[in-house]
């Protein structure tokens, strides 16, 4: 053994770990940096966007906030409130259906079950934009596109938040304790309620994040589903904004504006389900 070997084993340093953690800051450095050049940007007016560097900060952060909330008659917070409505109902109707479906798939045993979870796990791989087609023309046919339902159903009922119920239900839910409730006389819907969901809790919030998350960022959907302004969530809006930008050039700052205003809901949702879903798992150890 080296003596510079030594050295670095008696100093305790996990030269291990180097490596790993730089890829780790990489990649958080790459997904961050559009963030922080919304941020600087979101301060400038569309002059400033393109004659300033892109991670300086500009004098009009206030007026573009205060125009954006102007834009077509305050339109902006109707979508913004059409983007909360999709999202939070979304992925409450998602956790529920979720936690139901996995509960039943991880503690009953049926005929057909696996052909259910082979069926699950291709709905997980399969890519969200192949439904969306074949989902526009049912509706169409249903009369329930261009709604609001038209973009919640398939936020309801997710394979990965069914998948994601299922494989926390096999971890925290034990068989034992489910048959000595069978045997205490409890109904299925009374052990569920009072034994499995109460474990289940810590997986439903990050499903329910999860599911928050995937629907306020959102934009085929919507895009498909929706023709009516009014109805539109904000990243379609967004997206408009910006196509009207060559023959409106101050819609480039709102748009960027918007962008910024857009971030801080999913920032705050995170902060605050991370806290919830750090003392569940807490809890649930001590349980």
């Amino acid at each position: 053994m080296s003596t510079a070997t030594a050295d670095r084993r008696r100093a305790g340093v996990p030269w291990g770990t180097v490596f790993p953690t730089l890829v780790l800051l990489g990649a958080a450095g790459y997904f961050l940096l559009p963030v922080v050049w919304v941020a600087f940007s979101a301060t400038k007016s569309t002059g400033e966007l393109f004659t300033t560097p892109s991670f300086a900060f500009g004098g009009s952060l206030v007026d573009n906030v205060v125009e954006l909330f102007r834009y077509e008659d305050g339109r902006f917070s109707l979508w913004l409130a059409n983007s909360f409505l999709y999202s939070v109902a979304g992925a409450a109707l998602s956790t529920l259906f979720s936690a139901g479906a996995g509960y039943a798939l991880a503690v009953y045993r049926f005929p057909g079950k696996r052909v259910i979870m082979v069926g699950l796990v291709g709905g997980v791989l399969l890519p969200g934009i192949t439904l969306t087609i074949p989902q526009y023309m049912l509706f169409a046919q249903l009369g329930i596109t261009n709604t609001y339902w038209a973009v919640l159903i398939p936020a309801s009922i997710t394979p990965f938040g069914i998948y994601l119920a299922y494989v926390f239900g096999r971890a925290s839910v034990p068989q034992e304790m489910v048959e000595a409730a069978r045997v205490d006389g409890s109904g299925e819907w009374r052990t569920f309620r009072s034994i499995g969901l109460p474990l289940l809790v810590p997986g439903l919030v990050t499903i329910f994040l999860l599911q928050f998350i995937g629907a306020w960022n959102n934009f085929l959907l919507p895009y498909i589903m929706l023709d009516e302004p009014d109805l539109f969530p904000i990243t379609v809006a967004m997206y408009l904004m910006l196509n009207r930008g060559g023959s409106e050039p101050v819609l480039y700052s709102l748009a960027v504006a918007g962008s910024a205003v857009a971030i801080v809901p999913v920032i705050a949702f995170v902060l605050i389900l991370q806290r919830f879903w750090r003392l569940d798992l807490v809890s649930g150890s001590i349980k």
